[in-house]
C-alpha cells in the first residue's frame, strides 16, 4: 500500500491528477473532432464563432488557447474550405473579423450536437452535483492560479 501524501505533497498529487484527468477527457474530444475530418483547434474556430458570432481573430484566439502562428494557419484553412470568411472592421481597419459562412454554420450545426453528446459522455464518471462542484472548484484554481501568475510576471 501507497503511503499518503504528506500535506506539503497535496498540490503536486493535484498537479498530476488535474493533468492525468485532462488528458483523458481531452482524448475523447480529439476522437470526437477527428470523425469529422477537423483538428480541433479547427473545430475550435468554429465552435467559438457558432457560440459567440462574429468576432475579431484575437478574441477567437484568446479563447481557443493558441499560438497566433496556428491560429493565422487554420483560419486560412477554413478560409480555403469556404467555412469562415474574414473581414476588416468598418471602425478599426487594423482588426481583422472573423464569421462563419452559411456552410461553415451549417457544418458545426450539424457536428456540435454529436460533439457535445461524446464530452458527456465522456465526464460521466461524476455525477450531475459534482460536475457543477468541480466546475466551481476549478475555475477558482484556475483565476486563482492566473491571478499569480500576472503577480510573479509583474503584470
Amino acid at each position: 500500500m501507497k503511503p499518503s501524501p504528506s500535506h506539503a505533497d497535496v498540490p503536486l498529487q493535484l498537479w498530476v491528477v488535474l493533468a492525468r484527468a485532462f488528458d483523458a477527457v481531452e482524448r475523447h474530444s480529439r476522437v470526437s473532432i477527428a470523425r469529422f475530418g477537423l483538428g480541433t483547434t479547427e473545430f475550435g474556430v468554429l465552435e467559438v464563432l457558432y457560440h459567440k458570432g462574429e468576432l475579431p481573430v484575437c478574441d477567437v484566439q484568446r479563447r481557443i488557447l493558441v499560438e497566433s502562428s496556428s491560429t493565422t494557419y487554420v483560419v486560412d484553412k477554413l478560409v480555403k474550405r469556404g467555412l469562415v470568411r474574414r473581414r476588416h472592421s468598418g471602425t478599426d481597419r487594423r482588426v481583422v473579423l472573423l464569421t462563419l459562412t452559411s456552410a461553415g454554420r451549417r457544418l458545426i450545426q450539424r457536428i456540435f450536437p454529436p460533439h457535445a453528446h461524446a464530452m458527456r459522455r465522456a465526464v460521466r464518471a461524476l455525477p450531475p452535483r459534482e460536475q457543477a462542484q468541480a466546475v466551481r472548484l476549478l475555475r477558482t484554481l484556475g483565476l486563482g492560479a492566473a491571478e499569480r501568475l500576472e503577480v510573479n510576471e509583474g503584470g
